[in-house]
């Protein structure tokens, strides 16, 4: 996909910057009532201008954001951060803003135009997160941001059902696991969404990131999961929630299955262009 021209550049400005002065009212009301935030939230004229030309010189484009921004791994000597709640961080070099960063920087290293959008969505609660991430994704397409895939990255929740096993090996290295999650959006009831994602399309797209991953590590990625929520994957075809390691894994196992997930997906995209 590309940019739609410099008139939608403008657009885009205006938008986001309408997106980032309601964020600013929010987090001046929440400074009344707690510490200031750690976190850098997006610099909205620069963002746009910079997704503009990364797409303009013909690269693949990917979106990364993190709609449960605080969520963190165990802590180690080397790893020690002040927590929000257990396994839960505002301090950016070990929330998953660091997992975002590295993946970032792999794919960037494979040829892939990336923005990584590191606006916090949890504050004031963590329950209306999905509602804030998706006025950003709004916002963004809304100003003519394309992007060929969008990725909500996460961390899962350890589970006693993995059978003890919580990582896989690669030359002795352990590597968190990779899960990727498919929305279909119909609701726990069946009742869902009016607006519902092209989750086939999605599924196949995760489906075939998860081949590649286990081709170069095997069992490095779980099954894809499909629930019935949407995570805001109806926002485009390409958009995928990505679990990477769970809340028993450390920062460094996470940040050893970024490499994976970009060899992968840069996999698909030469297969798919």
């Amino acid at each position: 996909m590309r940019s739609r021209g410099k008139g939608k550049r403008a657009a885009a400005l205006l938008a986001l910057a309408a997106f980032a002065c309601a964020g600013g009212a929010a987090a001046w009301r929440m400074q009344a009532r707690r510490v200031p935030l750690t976190i850098e939230v997006i610099a909205p004229q620069a963002d746009a201008l910079a997704a503009a030309a990364l797409q303009d010189e013909g690269k693949p484009s990917v979106l990364l954001y993190h709609t449960h921004t605080w969520e963190a791994y165990e802590m180690t000597e080397e790893t020690q951060y002040t927590p929000t709640e257990t396994w839960r961080t505002r301090d950016e070099r070990f929330s998953m803003l660091r997992v975002g960063e590295e993946l970032a920087r792999c794919l960037r290293d494979l040829g892939f135009a990336v923005v990584h959008d590191t606006t916090a969505f949890e504050p004031p609660n963590l329950s209306g997160a999905y509602t804030r991430s998706l006025a950003m994704l709004e916002a963004r397409l809304a100003a003519g941001e394309t992007y060929d895939y969008i990725f909500d990255i996460h961390r899962d929740a350890y589970s006693g059902l993995y059978n003890g096993a919580n990582c896989a090996l690669q030359d002795g290295r352990q590597i968190a696991y990779v899960m990727l999650l498919v929305g279909k959006g119909t609701g726990a009831t069946g009742a869902g969404f009016d607006e519902r994602p092209d989750w086939p399309k999605n599924l196949e797209l995760a489906q075939h990131i998860t081949d590649c991953m286990n081709a170069q590590v095997e069992g490095v990625s779980r099954e894809v999961k499909v629930k019935t929520g949407r995570f805001n994957q109806h926002i485009s075809t390409g958009a995928l929630l990505i679990e990477v390691g769970n809340n028993r894994n450390t920062l460094e196992e996470a940040l050893a299955a970024c490499p994976i997930i970009a060899q992968a997906l840069a996999q698909v995209h030469a297969e798919i262009k």
